[in-house]
């Protein structure tokens, strides 16, 4: 297919009018970007958005009158294409996740450097497009039709908590194991840990060894099939891991963007070595870190289920409430969600009928068992595998049944409401066979 040669159309919005001239300069050097407009307020900016349809707008987030905040709520309402990248000279985290709940796709730290700012732009760009035509919600990400014989991409299940320490990767890992025992002789389950600087799924599985997904990101030519088997690591209860790097600094380059020539087009290196662990496995369970930034929208993009994970405590709680919010304005729907409270103790801690009676409905609920996890994670054995029949164990099962559920469930509202073809119900053969039912 040859490449398209439009241009990305990009909206400069900031009271300043020095700042909107600097902007423009640096953008005039890449002849891919057209400076469409300049707005000195919200209330100008959404004016034109409207009248020329940007791709991107670059918004201020300090404005007199209507605010960079405001503005974005609005503009995106009435041009729903137009993705915005928020500016602000300053970083704090809550600037960032008021930028988030307004609809915006990236936050930069004022004044940027051209080649930051333009890859931001290519990279949001390219994702908009992936958005518009690929995904209408998180539930769908992944359910479009497989030609006939060809296999259908494997099922992505995001495990996340945007409150650090409630146990997300203890989680992701004996779900994985969970969901290995449950499927068939000739289901396949892979573990992916995107805590890039960071993750713990190695040391909870007790893998000794070198090979990670910065292996990948560090190749000069796009990732196959052959080179993402040469970096996972088998485990003794039949998953499958992508570590992640095991230094932090390793983990630059993994949303770069793909290169040229590859089928991937405009998306990360993450991007692409996500949708290879969809063609080798039946079910991808990835354990994320606790920040909504592109590295997670890259997974929530995929996913076909978005694990929720929560301690039955106000901190906790309230942080997954934000990320609802987040989520929802992000077009990630409620149906994608599968709460699940960790750490539940009857004597002590929130009820988890008040937790759901705040949020959505609980899916899995999995007991406190404090000795049971710390013997798991020191010596490097999950606790599923230890004792399957312990409580704990079994509120990681019962949350396995729930994933099987409703992926069955999603495949045949799928199908049925989709025409007669030939692949109509090749996607739900498949999960049949995957679970043995």
């Amino acid at each position: 297919m040859e490449r398209s040669t439009e241009r990305i159309r990009v909206l400069i919005v900031d009271d300043i009018a020095e700042t909107r001239e600097n902007l423009r300069k640096l953008l005039s050097f890449d002849i891919g970007i057209e400076v469409i407009g300049a707005a000195s307020s919200g209330e100008e900016a959404i004016e034109l958005a409207k009248e020329f349809q940007p791709h991107i707008v670059l918004m201020d987030i300090n404005m007199p009158g209507m605010d960079g905040i405001s503005a974005t709520e609005i503009l995106l309402q009435k041009v729903p294409v137009a993705q915005v990248v928020m500016l602000s000279v300053q970083g704090e985290t809550d600037y960032v996740r008021k930028a988030m709940l307004a609809g915006a796709r990236d936050f930069l730290t004022k004044p940027p450097s051209g080649d930051e700012l333009m890859s931001t732009i290519r990279r949001v760009y390219e994702k908009g497009k992936n958005r518009v035509v690929m995904m209408p919600s998180a539930s769908s990400a992944a359910s479009t039709s497989a030609a006939p014989g060809e296999k259908r991409a494997g099922k992505v299940i995001a495990v996340f908590s945007p409150k650090g320490g409630v146990g997300c990767t203890a989680i992701a890992v004996n779900l994985a194991i969970a969901l290995q025992q449950t499927v068939s002789s000739d289901g396949k389950v892979g573990l992916m840990d995107t805590n890039l600087q960071f993750g713990d799924v190695g040391v909870m599985l007790n893998l000794q060894t070198s090979r990670s997904i910065a292996d990948l990101a560090s190749r000069d030519e796009e990732v196959d099939s052959d080179m993402l088997n040469s970096v996972l690591t088998a485990h003794g209860s039949g998953i499958k891991a992508l570590l992640a790097p095991p230094h932090p600094e390793a983990a630059e380059g993994l949303l770069d963007s793909a290169l040229p020539g590859g089928e991937a087009g405009g998306e990360s290196r993450l991007g692409a070595i996500l949708r290879l662990m969809r063609k080798e496995f039946d079910i991808v369970v990835v354990d994320m870190w606790s920040w909504v930034d592109e590295t997670t929208l890259t997974v929530f993009d995929a996913a076909s289920m978005i694990v929720l994970v929560v301690m039955p405590n106000i901190p906790s709680i309230k942080n997954a409430r934000l990320f609802l919010e987040v989520a929802y304005k992000l077009d990630y729907s409620a149906d994608s969600m599968a709460l699940v409270v960790n750490g539940v103790n009857r004597r002590m801690g929130i009820r988890v009928e008040q937790i759901e009676q705040a949020m959505i409905p609980i899916a899995a609920q999995i007991p406190l068992d404090e000795q049971a996890v710390l013997a798991a994670v020191n010596r490097g054995v999950p606790f599923i595998m230890r004792d399957r029949n312990l409580p704990i164990s079994q509120g990681v099962f019962s949350l396995a049944k729930h994933i099987r559920d409703r992926l069955m469930e999603d495949e045949e509202t799928e199908d049925a409401g989709a025409t007669a073809e030939a692949s109509g119900g090749a996607s739900l053969l498949r999960l049949k066979q995957v679970f043995g039912s």
